[in-house]
């Protein structure tokens, strides 16, 4: 996937002056959470994931137990096993488009029959119920959303959502919310998904907002017991457990959740109002402005004569930054993911200058 091909730790860090391609807050370290685990046991773990952490996220889901929980190695495992476990040749289900590419590349791989509801920047990227409901057909097993949404920031409302979810009630099928920057919504956050009914599942990870990626810790959450019997069972012929280091480091974030919260949902409207600003008016750059996460999806205004491959080569070579170009989303590259939640404000700020710096010396005439 050119998005795992191209992706900042593939390129190497050491190379990149300006990170603006992330999709998370900064890296956190060990040392800042402070966990001592001297003391523990490296034994196999319990199969759906050490019982506090599981305790941990289902309290953040009203309606689900810690029963309906299955810790899986970052928010991607989670998606491949229930795109494997759902879905064989044939198989039908409707995924938004843009999208995170797993979300789109397993279902190819696996054979599906994919129908896309291409969201268009003409739109808001919005969602709208009714296009959901004429594409799913008899033989529809699993819809696809994310909120709030990668690559573009924008959310679901909370109706739109319920209605999302009565439309799949009625049809038979599965509801996959993709809930990873959930708690980065800008307003209130839309409940856990998987709580409202058992035809959902919801999936998230520690990746993003609490910038955790280094210890793969992600879950799934459904309240269908059945089927999370065939997750679980999927889960133990790939992994048979999680890593007890990993889900204890993670069991101490979650605990401390209170206290860091804020300050990082502080940091993310800093920046954001930064980006923001920056992007107001912008003679060469139009947006619809994200209500959540830390990225959005700018584009080249129509008619700025600006040869996108020109503008990504010169931002990285002569400018040392680098963004997500649009064929990471298989989207036009003319968009591109920004990512303003990881660098620092001031490195933000030369980002977006080596954004403008790489946009004039690219435009023609």
């Amino acid at each position: 996937m050119p998005i795992e091909e191209e992706s900042p730790e593939q390129l190497g860090y050491g190379l990149i002056r300006r990170n603006l391609a992330e999709s998370s807050v900064a890296d956190a370290s060990l040392a800042d959470l402070g966990v001592d685990l001297g003391g523990l046991v490296l034994q196999y773990g319990d199969h759906l994931g050490l019982p506090e952490l599981r305790e941990a996220i289902a309290a953040d889901a009203p309606g689900a137990t810690a029963e309906d929980v299955i810790v899986t190695p970052g928010a991607v495992a989670a998606l491949f096993i229930i795109h494997t476990s759902l879905l064989e040749a044939g198989d039908h289900l409707v995924v938004a488009r843009p999208n995170y590419a797993t979300n789109v590349e397993t279902p190819r791989a696996i054979g599906a029959d994919v129908t896309y509801l291409d969201l268009a920047y003409e739109d808001g990227w919005a969602v709208d119920p009714a296009r959901i409901a004429a594409l799913i057909t008899p033989r529809t097993k699993l819809v696809s959303l994310t909120t709030p949404h990668n690559p573009t920031g924008t959310t679901l409302s909370e109706a739109t959502l319920r209605e999302v979810i009565a439309i799949v009630e009625r049809a038979g099928a599965r509801l996959l919310i993709d809930e990873t920057y959930r708690e980065m919504t800008f307003g209130e956050a839309l409940p856990v998904a998987a709580g409202l009914s058992p035809a959902v599942i919801s999936v998230s990870s520690l990746s993003k907002t609490y910038g955790l990626p280094g210890i793969r810790i992600g879950w799934l959450v459904t309240r269908d017991r059945a089927l999370r019997d065939r997750f679980l069972a999927a889960k133990e012929q790939i992994l048979i457990s999680g890593s007890l280091v990993d889900e204890t480091i993670a069991l101490h974030a979650l605990r401390r959740r209170p206290q860091v919260l804020p300050a990082i949902r502080a940091r993310i409207h800093e920046a954001f109002s930064m980006t923001a600003a920056w992007l107001d008016g912008h003679e060469s750059l139009e947006w619809v402005p994200p209500r959540g996460g830390v990225v959005g999806f700018p584009r080249i205004r129509p008619g700025v004569p600006v040869d996108p491959d020109a503008f990504y080569r010169v931002l990285f070579e002569d400018h040392g930054t680098i963004v997500g170009p649009g064929h990471w989303f298989e989207q036009p590259r003319s968009h591109f993911r920004l990512g303003y939640g990881w660098p620092t404000l001031a490195g933000l700020r030369e980002g977006l200058d080596a954004i403008d710096a790489a946009l004039a010396e690219t435009r023609a005439g």
